[in-house]
């Protein structure tokens, strides 16, 4: 286990002595700006647990927001990853002090997510949450929206007209770009499958119509098979992988338009090598990197999430400091393409 960074350690990085970083920590005795900003920047280098204190000391004028974050899946690698980038990005604000509240929510269901999304509301000036899109979602963000709490939904919408903003990839030119690699690098034209972790995850819907869209328009040689519904789950991907590849001996390559890749890749490592299938998958991970490297999959379509973010953090500001708006935009970010050769 890491050391946690200590004061001394910010003076070393800093150049200077623990005497000053401790004036700057503790409001002990004026230090000059420069130097100030100097152990502002190797506290939050080194990942000092109070470097946001740092920064208050220095910006005393500016609100104090606290921002909840719901998310999913605490131990998969995407939202470990996305959960140090929201920190990152509150710490990094520079409109205003920031105190992140992050929670992994215990499923995608509802009668998790509600009480979780009105124990934020009693506790946070502003959420963001990773959601499907459901009657019960939607009449507790309007509650919330009632009470002058903007809601933002992340990577997938939900609650439109009422939420305060989506704010991610543009996942119908997601599944008609996947649809475009699949349909030049297969070899043959022949039978294609999607799959979904839930029909209620709007993100992932848009995916497998621009996909369909894509073939029905420019490749009607392919043939789309019913999409399946993996639960975005591992183990559940991984069997019916193997499954699809067993009774569609005309395969020709598949679409993992949510979680649940690493059972796919599980399933190609053991019986699709020699098939030549065009997988593509979402998100880059240390598996689909890997998997990537060797040939095991042909692209990954990945969210850049410091960029996301970032423009989160500027989006909940506005809302917090002029109310909720009645119109109700979406903020579409660039997707990042990895193949085999820049991975």
């Amino acid at each position: 286990m890491a050391k946690r960074p200590i004061i001394a350690d910010i003076a070393r990085e800093a150049g200077v002595s623990v005497a000053t970083v401790d004036r700057v920590l503790n409001a002990r005795h004026p230090v000059r700006k420069e130097t100030a900003q100097r152990v502002l920047a190797a506290a939050q280098a080194i990942g000092y647990h109070a470097a946001g204190l740092i920064k208050q000391r220095l910006q005393p004028d500016l609100p104090q927001y606290r921002l909840g974050f719901i998310l999913r899946k605490p131990t998969h690698h995407f939202y470990q990853g996305f959960a140090r980038e929201v920190e990152a990005a509150v710490n990094a604000a520079k409109c205003f002090h920031g105190t992140s509240l992050i929670e992994f929510a215990p499923s995608h269901l509802p009668c998790d997510l509600v009480p979780l999304l009105k124990e934020f509301g009693a506790r946070c000036h502003a959420i963001a949450m990773v959601a499907p899109d459901h009657p019960a979602i939607t009449a507790a963000v309007q509650e919330l929206k009632a009470k002058g709490i903007p809601v933002f939904s992340l990577l997938s919408d939900f609650a439109e007209g009422v939420r305060e903003g989506y704010i991610g990839l543009d996942n119908r030119k997601v599944g008609r770009t996947t649809a475009w690699m699949l349909s030049k690098v297969a070899r043959r034209p022949g039978k294609v499958a999607v799959f979904v972790g839930s029909h209620r995850f709007q993100g992932q819907e848009l995916r497998e119509v621009g996909f369909r869209s894509y073939f029905r328009e420019n490749a009607p040689a392919f043939e789309l098979l019913d999409p399946l519904v993996n639960l975005e789950a591992r183990q559940i991907t991984y069997e019916a992988t193997l499954d699809l590849m067993q009774r569609e001996p005309e395969l020709t390559g598949f679409y993992v338009a949510g979680g649940g890749m690493e059972g796919a890749i599980s399933a190609l490592r053991e019986e699709g090598e020699s098939r030549g299938l065009v997988a593509i998958v979402n998100e880059i991970t240390p598996e689909s990197r890997a998997a990537l490297a060797n040939g095991m999959i042909t692209m990954s379509v990945a969210t850049p999430q410091r960029l996301l973010c970032q423009e989160l953090m500027t989006l909940m500001a506005q809302a917090i400091k002029v109310g909720t708006s009645e119109t109700l935009g979406q903020t579409f970010l660039p997707f990042e393409i990895y193949l085999p050769e820049n991975t």
